[in-house]
């Protein structure tokens, strides 16, 4: 018997194509926002299509949820010139606006717990030593995968990938951005992990 779907899901699918509608028409760079938010464009769909047969954590789904909005709000303003990124660095005296670090944290916040459900649930990692280790080596291959396509972007369009690469002058962006997501990682598994674990026993 294929079961409902969460009834949170319908919710959260509509307040994020609300967001792109908006976000799409009063961005300044059209192209520049639909690089940022194409994976948001790529993933809902999918979540929608097989939260039936393969329904996931409630925490699992609230992570996409802000992971997305954090996507969209970078693709409307270009991860460099968000207002909110420039309050942080305000505050903290930063030499660069910090948003997009708050990206890369949860790109590997997000991709790690989703591997860990999956590896979990499939009974495909035995002991949690191990789980974690590979939970944060796929978090840090997805990071590395993603730098090589912002790569491929810049080579491709040149000048024209600026704002879409948000670099700000900074020579270790790439390293840093994946520091990010290391830590991200390792929230999803030493800090999340046990109540996570309890909501895949509940599903």
């Amino acid at each position: 018997m294929t079961a409902s779907r969460p009834v949170y899901l319908p919710v959260g699918v509509f307040l994020l194509a609300l967001l792109l509608v908006v976000t799409g028409i009063a961005t300044a760079s059209k192209l520049t926002w639909l690089m940022e938010v194409l994976p948001v464009l790529i993933i809902v769909p999918i979540l929608w299509a097989t939260a039936r047969r393969y329904p996931l954590t409630p925490m699992l789904y609230v992570l996409i949820f802000f992971h997305a909005i954090i996507l969209i709000v970078g693709g409307m303003y270009s991860y460099a010139r968000v207002p909110l990124g420039f309050e942080v660095q305000e505050w903290f005296h930063l030499s660069r606006n910090p948003y997009d670090k708050l990206g890369h944290l949860f790109q590997g916040l997000v991709p790690a717990l989703a591997a860990r459900e999956v590896l979990i649930r499939g009974g495909f990692v035995n002991g949690s030593k191990m789980l974690a280790f590979v939970v944060c080596c796929i978090a840090l291959a997805i990071s590395a995968f993603y730098e090589l396509i912002e790569w491929w972007v810049a080579l491709i369009l040149g000048q024209g990938a600026d704002e879409f690469l948000g670099t700000q002058g900074d020579p270790w962006d790439t390293q840093s951005d994946m520091l990010c997501a290391l830590l991200g990682a390792m929230i999803s598994v030493f800090i999340l992990g046990r109540w996570h674990s309890k909501q895949i026993k509940a599903l």
